[in-house]
């Protein structure tokens, strides 16, 4: 397996036991000095010599009110969260003896999350107890899933990594929708979903510090259990460890730690990632931290280290009043990313997730038979086009339709028709267009479960466009996409150069990838909270993609995205089929092996860029389109880029339909719906694969 695996714990000797405990004294001290730091930081102008005066025995009462009502509840929260998610992230990386396990690659946060927005959403006033038992049962829910559908996260760090993103996605579109439809039941909870420590009383803490706590016993006690378990299933299970148990314990725990954590604080991203990546990064055989006993603590301090000094620095640089308005989340996010990209640098993953099966498809398809499925295809997706002009909050008929485009039509009809037709056509051509970057990407990846959006841009593309809607929100058509191309331009850019060691590892692309979109995310975020923190529903129907209010100078961007990119792609349709199969037959058959894969993604960023510009973030498209269109019409490039163009106008031109349907006159952004619809494919594709490595 070319998993990296966590390595076994040596033998203490009593020298290993004294550096040990040196190591632990060392960050206990480190700790509490920076905790003594964040107390002095706020918004009142309460200093550390007001602070140490009151320790001293003052009676400043103004000290002592700001230290209990607002500092050393955030204190006390961040010392929470950080132990609770260090200890969920070590023990989830135990169980799947995988380095990139987390609550955040995991699902788990993203799964507690909605089921703590779901409970606001529909007006259930919970107390603390049952708001932190529901989050428990939703990240468990999340766990399940992502850990089902990657094998326990053994069979390769791209494919846990694959299935915890879709899984996270999917969580975070109906999130999204939750929040978009009941704004009023759940105002405040954008920012808050991104981790939040701003408190005013120790409630939270009180009632779920002895949680965490426990969780934290409970593993240590497991200890020596989980350093056999490092050892191999075969050989815990000849020790005596009933392996399929200790992994359901274990996961229970990490789950709960993790659901309490959000409970206290909200997601804050990926610092169960982070933490135990620090602690394994220290001379780790010299002094004996690879044992649970040890790591398990130090994970928990090395995460309310993270917490605290990602808390720190947000309000050191931004000013004190950021610390109520931006989400530390958003910082420990950016640095979880960072640690990502160095795993992914260390490690290379040659695993399952490379090689999925084949899928089904008629074999030796005539060419008469494509030319029918394309015909069948270009008419359904034609089909799309009708219904999308015929229904939204106000169904019409097909003869008013007809007498439109003959401009025999009423004020009225021509009114509702000509806001239409541009929405309707930002759909299919944002479809086609991510359906081909997809294409392309899948190629180069050699991955069918790789998209635009995994590769970092598409986020990328969406951080270009928020910062210039919030510096400039009259901005014109064109300048909107030339930023959402310059963003998604300096994603690609960077994950290219990231992934880049001697060579280009398809996994490590994917990898990378995944890491920079998490932290453009955050970025997307930070700029919304900071400049419009109260307007949440434009932020998310921009994030969630949609059409509403399109104009067809709109349409341009995309349409001559497409006249460049799709003869350049078909141009290299036959170099594509080779870099599909491996890294070796383009090299023997002489293809120049980067300039085809610069031109290859150059393409997909140039089509998902100004597909961004259009209609916003547009998830799972690029997956499911030419996954499918493989499906139906086998691998060779030169039908699979037509086909899937048309299913990806197809499936975003229904999504965009459905969303300003189902629940008229209120709309779902298509972003939402193509979530919705591809999460379910994409989980039958992993759970299908795994089915037919195991067999």
């Amino acid at each position: 397996m070319s998993t990296p695996l966590l390595t076994p714990a040596p033998p203490l000797t009593p020298l290993r036991r004294a550096a040990t405990a040196g190591v632990l004294a060392v960050a206990v001290a480190v700790t509490v000095l920076v905790a003594a730091v964040h107390l002095t930081q706020g918004t009142s102008s309460i200093g550390a010599l007001d602070l140490l005066g009151l320790a001293l025995g003052g009676e400043d009462q103004e000290a002592a009110r700001v230290l209990v009502a607002s500092r050393l509840p955030r204190l006390l929260a961040g010392v929470a969260v950080g132990v609770a998610l260090g200890v969920a992230g070590a023990l989830l990386q135990s169980i799947a003896r995988n380095p990139m396990a987390a609550p955040d690659t995991l699902a788990v946060s993203s799964g507690a999350y909605l089921a703590v927005v779901a409970a606001a959403a529909f007006g259930l006033v919970l107390p603390l107890p049952m708001s932190g038992g529901l989050a428990f049962l939703g990240g468990l829910a999340a766990a399940g899933l992502v850990l089902a559908l990657s094998a326990g996260g053994r069979t390769g760090t791209t494919r846990l990594i694959l299935a915890g993103s879709a899984a996270a996605l999917a969580f975070s579109a109906l999130t999204n929708l939750l929040m978009i439809l009941f704004e009023e039941e759940t105002a405040g909870l954008f920012a808050w979903g991104s981790g939040a420590l701003t408190h005013t009383d120790l409630t939270a803490v009180t009632q779920l510090g002895p949680v965490i706590a426990l969780v934290l016993l409970a593993a240590m006690l497991a200890g020596p259990r989980l350093d056999i378990l490092g050892l191999g299933d075969d050989t815990a299970s000849v020790l005596g460890v009933n392996v399929r148990r200790l992994r359901l314990w274990a996961t229970l725990l990490a789950v709960l730690a993790s659901a309490a954590a959000v409970t206290v604080a909200g997601p804050i991203g990926f610092v169960g990632l982070c933490a135990p990546v620090v602690v394994r990064s220290l001379p780790a055989s010299s002094l004996g931290l690879r044992r649970h006993r040890v790591l398990l603590p130090l994970s928990a301090l090395a995460g309310v280290l993270i917490v605290l000094c990602a808390d720190i620095a947000l309000r050191a640089a931004l000013g004190g009043q950021a610390g109520v308005e931006v989400p530390p989340g958003v910082m420990t996010t950016v640095f979880g990313a960072a640690a990502m990209v160095w795993l992914a640098r260390r490690h290379r993953d040659a695993g399952p997730a490379r090689r999925p099966p084949s899928v089904r498809t008629v074999a030796g398809r005539s060419r008469g038979g494509f030319a029918i499925l394309l015909t069948l295809c270009a008419a359904l997706s034609a089909g799309a086009i009708v219904l999308g002009m015929l229904g939204g909050d106000t169904w019409l008929l097909t003869g008013d339709l007809a007498n439109w485009l003959q401009g025999r039509t009423g004020r009225a009809l021509t009114y509702v028709l000509d806001q239409r037709y541009p929405r309707v056509l930002a759909a299919v051509l944002a479809g086609a267009a991510l359906a081909v970057a997809g294409t392309a990407v899948q190629a180069v990846c050699r991955n069918p479960l790789a998209e635009p959006g995994v590769l970092g841009v598409t986020a990328g593309a969406g951080v270009g466009a928020i910062t210039l809607l919030t510096v400039a929100p009259l901005a014109g058509i064109w300048l909107m996409s030339a930023a959402a191309g310059a963003g998604a331009l300096a994603a690609f850019a960077l994950v290219y150069g990231l992934s880049w060691r001697g060579g280009l590892s398809s996994d490590r692309l994917v990898l990378v990838g995944v890491a920079v979109q998490a932290a453009a995310t955050s970025i997307t975020v930070l700029i919304i909270v900071r400049s419009d923190p109260w307007n949440t529903a434009k932020a998310l129907t921009w994030l969630s993609g949609s059409t509403y209010g399109r104009v067809p100078a709109q349409l341009v961007p995309v349409a001559l995205a497409l006249l460049v990119a799709v003869p350049l792609l078909a141009w290299l349709r036959r170099d594509l089929d080779l870099l599909a199969l491996d890294e070796d037959a383009p090299r023997v058959l002489g293809v120049p092996l980067e300039p085809v894969r610069l031109a290859a993604l150059g393409g997909a960023v140039l089509l998902t860029a100004t597909a961004v510009s259009a209609v916003g973030v547009v998830g799972f498209v690029g997956l499911v389109a030419p996954h499918a269109a493989r499906a139906l019409a086998g691998a060779a490039h030169a039908r699979v880029l037509p086909l899937a163009a048309l299913l990806g106008a197809l499936l975003v031109s229904l999504a965009d339909t459905l969303g300003r349907t189902v629940i008229a006159p209120a709309q779902v952004p298509a972003g939402l719906v193509t979530a919705l619809i591809g999460t379910p494919y994409f989980v039958w594709l992993l759970w299908r694969s795994r089915a037919t490595q195991d067999s």
